[in-house]
């Protein structure tokens, strides 16, 4: 038997003998410990309380002592097998350790026992290690572990320089097998990640290939009790949900009944669907949960509720997250910091989450978010533009701020209301009512009875004046929030109901004429909940306009967008006799606006895309339509001379008396969603944006059909005279500039924008039709 053989049972035996002797003082100890204090129900027979042996200190040092124990033996075996006897004196250490322990007071002993252990373990760990890389350099023999030189793995280099330095900074590099050798850097680097060449040597077919699993029809469903399940309890954010999802289950299943009849049973495919709601985890604050019952804003709660019951209305495989540890489960992601990759393909179809989520998805997947955010889906309220979404391009041009550049395509995004359409609208929807209801509520309307938005004391302060002229014509209600010990500060004159549950807001308003807001909040759902029950929703105007350069609420957001009213969508969308928007600092015109809705009668009004069939008939499209995973087909295509069906000079018309182009029905076909069919091409006037020269021709802006236009053909089909054609990155083309005669192209797909305007440019922007009531569809979308 060798020196190294004789040396490890030598010190298995020594091991052995202290382990046994151990685990008798551990008995002896709870022995002991049992004459002092109760043994607690499920303790194991080797757990110390507190109160013995030093308190937890001392079960601390016992807990050490056995994890350690427990990592000796195991290696002992691996140990036993080592060939190298240049280890021999490493394993003459570990034996002479054992013998420097000595008989002492008895926690003065376990912890002089759990010292040892610990470096026994840490010098196993050592020889261990360099054993097995030995080991893999032997196996890897005639150089096979030297970093390849492959010009088409350049970083290859450096990033093994990188492992040898920091490879012990995350636990996902050894949950994959790096272990400090150069072979398993290597193996890592081209395996794991992409930045080695595959290594010949190794046996590349062990990796099973993953079929995606089967397509499955997705069937409408509306019984919420699962959902309810899923949501939660132990935050009153969620119970706000939960009761939300209660109070409207019946209106989402009455409305799937109507969809389904719209779709004629057309075959749906069932998406496997994660929603993690990243700003009411722990991680991320939570602000937002202890505010339920004290005023705090609850848009974000209402669209949350009714996004998790569209999707599950629509009959897709849901898993809800509320927290990192659900959703580093759900994402089936490596133990550790996020540094590495996941290995395996992504067990979703489609993510949906908000910018904290997008965030906490970065920490976990690490270089994986890269590889899978096609999938991901950002609820962001105010929405986010793409010259502030492309991280290069907003850090050149002044763009940068702390919610945008994660270079997603800008329709990932999806926002409350359709005000950018850029992104894609999600919304939300406002509970509706029969016929029965609606008689009631024009029977029941106080004509001199007024509700203000605002729950909070501190939205009422400097509004006395208009408040005072109010008060001279009606009965003025608030709902404003307040400890029971302190009157709240709002007028005397204010009727104050304090902080009311939904139902009983609803009785409220069904009484109330009007409606009126202070300003603030932006674009909540309040307005629409109201103008629903039958009121008028009365709003100041911004003059000038509220943005990012001259507002701290909106400074830092990622939108350029001007505010011209508290609630942009109820002024443009629904308007009068609805919605009044008027300068609340001329005091004539506010007092006569509020005669004027003291004489109009007016009916509940809904629009069609608040409603719960409306949301449904959105979210249905976009999930069976939208893909930005598959890479788009370039266009022009190759050979593009021979694209355009009977040699025509460009794919598109004019349409008769108009300056709009329409796409040629002889020209070739390409697969879009939207549909070419739509396509509405116009030119902006200088200083014009998309978003308004769509509007100005009653259409929307449509980025998804950016593409096929952004060719040189459009210039000419509008009779622009382009002097040359080039392309560049800029979030205001494909545009043409009169003064210098110049045509220009956009080079980067991300920066397709419908937002921004300048005065050198007239914009080439491709529109398109809307469906009566749902301006986020074409007329061919569904």
């Amino acid at each position: 038997m060798s020196q190294i053989a004789l040396l490890s049972v030598s010190l298995s035996c020594r091991i052995f003998v202290v382990g046994i002797g151990f685990f008798s003082l551990c008995f002896l100890m709870t022995s002991l410990g049992g004459q002092f204090s109760a043994k607690r129900p499920g303790d194991s027979p080797f757990t110390m309380r507190a109160e013995v042996l030093g308190g937890q200190e001392s079960r601390g040092v016992l807990r050490k002592i056995c994890d350690m124990l427990e990592v000796i033996m195991k290696r002992m075996d691996v140990l036993s097998k080592l060939g190298n006897t240049t280890d021999t004196h490493r394993l003459d250490e570990l034996s002479s350790a054992l013998d420097r322990i000595q008989p002492i007071g008895l926690v003065e002993r376990i912890q002089a026992i759990a010292q040892n252990m610990s470096d026994m373990a840490v010098r196993v760990e050592q020889i261990l290690q360099r054993s097995m890389a030995n080991n893999r350099v032997r196996d890897g023999a005639f150089g096979q572990c030297e970093i390849p030189k492959d010009p088409r793995y350049p970083d290859c280099p450096s990033k093994m320089d990188w492992m040898r330095a920091r490879w012990t900074s995350d636990p996902c590099y050894a949950f994959y097998g790096v272990d400090g050798s150069d072979c398993s850097f290597l193996i890592y680097l081209s395996e794991v990640e992409w930045f080695c060449p595959p290594l010949a040597w190794r046996n590349q077919t062990t990796t099973p290939t993953l079929k995606p699993p089967p397509k499955r029809q997705a069937v409408f469903q509306s019984d919420i009790g699962a959902l309810l399940e899923q949501v939660g309890t132990g935050k009153e954010s969620l119970s706000f949900m939960k009761r939300r999802i209660r109070r409207l289950a019946a209106q989402w299943a009455s409305a799937a009944r109507r969809l389904d009849d719209k779709l004629r049973n057309h075959w749906r495919e069932q998406k496997r669907i994660l929603v993690h709601v990243g700003f009411l985890t722990e991680e991320s604050g939570d602000v937002f949960s202890p505010k339920v019952l004290k005023g705090g804003p609850l848009g974000e709660m209402v669209q949350w509720a009714d996004i998790l019951t569209a999707l599950h209305v629509l009959g897709h495989n849901l898993k809800i997250s509320f927290s990192l540890k659900e959703l580093h489960g759900f994402l089936g992601v490596p133990p550790g910091r996020g540094s590495c990759p996941l290995t395996g393909p992504l067990p979703f179809d489609l993510i949906y989450t908000d910018y904290h989520g997008l965030q906490q998805m970065k920490q976990l997947m690490g270089l994986s978010l890269r590889k899978h955010k096609c999938h991901i889906r950002v609820i962001d309220t105010f929405g986010t533009e793409p010259a502030y979404n492309h991280e290069e391009y907003a850090t050149l041009h002044g763009y940068r701020t702390n919610w945008g550049y994660w270079n997603l395509h800008g329709q990932q995004y999806m926002t409350m209301f359709p005000h950018t359409p850029d992104n894609s609208f999600m919304g939300f929807v406002a509970e509706e009512l029969n016929e029965t209801e609606r008689l009631n509520i024009q029977k029941n309307k106080v004509k001199n009875m007024a509700v203000v938005y605002g729950k909070e004391a501190n939205m009422w302060k400097g509004k006395e004046k208009f408040l005072a002229i109010l008060h001279r014509h009606m009965e003025i209600h608030g709902t404003v929030y307040y400890e029971a010990q302190r009157p709240p500060e709002v007028p005397a004159f204010v009727k104050n109901h304090g902080l009311l549950p939904q139902q009983e807001l609803q009785q409220l308003l069904r009484k109330a004429k009007l409606f009126i807001g202070f300003g603030f909040p932006y674009e909540g759902p309040a307005p629409l909940e109201a103008i629903a029950n039958g009121c008028i929703f009365l709003q100041p105007k911004f003059n000038p306009p509220h943005s990012s350069l001259n507002h701290e609420f909106f400074r830092g957001k990622p939108t350029s967008r001007e505010v011209s009213s508290q609630h942009p969508y109820a002024e443009q969308y629904i308007g009068r006799p609805h919605v009044i928007t008027i300068d609340f600092n001329n005091s004539e015109e506010f007092d006569a606006t509020i005669r004027e809705i003291m004489r109009i009668n007016v009916e509940p009004f809904l629009p069609y895309e608040y409603t719960c069939e409306g949301m449904l008939e959105r979210l249905h499209a976009y999930i069976q339509n939208q893909d930005f995973c598959s890479p788009e087909a370039p266009f022009p295509p190759v050979n593009s001379s021979q694209t355009w069906l009977g040699n025509a000079p460009s794919p598109f018309n004019l349409l008769p008396n108009s300056r709009i182009l329409t796409w040629a029905s002889n020209a070739s076909s390409f697969s879009s969603w939207p549909p070419l069919t739509a396509l509405r091409v116009v030119a902006s006037l200088e200083s014009e944006s998309c978003v308004k020269a769509c509007q100005t021709a009653g259409l929307i802006c449509e980025p998804a059909l950016y593409r096929f236009i952004n060719i040189r053909e459009t210039f000419s089909a509008l009779d622009f005279q382009c002097e040359g054609v080039e392309s560049e990155k800029n979030h205001l083309f494909p545009a043409f500039s009169a003064e210098h005669a110049e045509c220009s192209l956009q080079q980067d797909p991300l920066l397709f924008s419908c937002a921004g305007s300048s005065a050198k440019y007239q914009r080439l922007c491709p529109c398109r039709d809307f469906r009566n009531g749902q301006v986020a569809l074409c007329k061919d979308c569904l």
